[in-house]
C-alpha cells in the first residue's frame, strides 16, 4: 500500500511511518492540516491516516474539505480524545475507521488493510502473471514453481509492475508508485531495480519477464 500519514507529533509519525515502510508499504508523511490536505489531493494513496488535533487546520475540517472536492481515499482518524461525539464526529465528516491513542501497531495496520478494500475496485490477494504469482498476505513470490526471495522494496517493485502488467509504464510512474513524496532519488534507481528483478525472475535460463520499451519505460510480460 501507499499510505500518508498526517500527524504533528513527529516521535509518533515516525514510529508509523517506519513500521509501515519495514513492512514493505510506501509512505508520504505530513506534520499539519493544510500540507496533508495539499498531498492527499495531489497524491494518490490507498489509506490515509489522519489525527484529528492538527496544528493550523484541524483534522475534522481537512476530512470534510476532501470529500467535499471528491477525493475518496480510505481514511482511518487518530484521536487522543476519549468522547464518543468525536469519533462520531469523525466518521460523520467522512472517515472510513478510527483507533483511540495510543494504540497497538498491529492494529493500525490491520485497520488499514480493511479500509482499503472498500475501494470500489476489490483488492488481489495474488498477483499472477504468466508463470509469476505473488501472494500479497504473505509476501512471497514464486515463478514456474520456485520462490523468489526478494527484499522490501524489491517487493514493492514488482507489485506495482505486475497491477499493472502488459502497460508500459515510465520511470515517472514507478518513481511515484514507490517512493515518498520529495524523496532524493538517483537518475539510474529505477534501472538499477530492474535490474535487480531480472536477475532473480530471469535466472536459470528461465524467459524474459521484464521487457524494456526503448524511451518509454518497462512492461511486465510478454502481452
Amino acid at each position: 500500500m501507499k499510505v500518508l500519514v498526517v500527524e504533528d507529533d513527529r516521535r509518533l509519525c515516525s514510529l508509523i511511518a517506519r513500521g509501515l515502510s519495514e513492512d514493505g508499504h510506501v509512505v508520504d508523511t505530513a506534520g499539519d492540516g493544510p500540507g496533508g490536505q495539499e498531498a492527499a489531493r495531489t497524491g494518490r494513496y490507498d489509506a490515509i491516516v489522519m489525527d484529528l488535533m492538527l496544528p493550523k487546520k484541524d483534522g475534522l475540517s481537512v476530512i470534510r474539505e476532501l470529500r467535499d472536492d471528491g477525493i475518496v481515499t480510505p481514511i482511518l482518524i487518530l484521536t487522543s480524545r476519549d468522547s464518543t461525539d468525536d469519533v462520531v464526529a469523525g466518521l460523520d465528516a467522512g472517515a472510513d475507521d478510527y483507533l483511540r491513542k495510543p494504540f497497538a501497531f498491529e492494529e493500525m495496520e490491520a485497520r488499514l488493510r480493511t479500509i482499503a478494500r472498500r475501494l470500489p475496485v476489490p483488492p488481489r490477494r495474488v498477483l499472477e502473471v504468466e508463470d509469476v504469482t505473488f501472494d500479497l498476505a504473505t509476501k512471497r513470490v514464486h515463478r514456474a514453481g520456485r520462490e523468489i526471495v526478494l527484499k522490501a522494496k524489491e517487493l514493492a517493485f514488482l507489485e506495482y509492475l505486475m497491477m499493472n502488467a502488459g502497460v508500459v509504464v515510465t520511470r515517472a510512474m514507478i518513481e511515484e508508485a514507490i517512493w515518498a513524496r520529495h524523496s532524493e532519488i538517483c537518475s539510474n534507481v529505477v534501472d538499477v531495480y530492474i535490474r535487480r528483478l531480472r536477475s532473480k525472475l530471469e535466472a536459470d535460463g528461465l524467459p524474459q519477464i521484464i521487457f524494456t520499451v526503448r524511451g518509454v519505460g518497462y512492461r511486465f510480460g510478454s502481452c
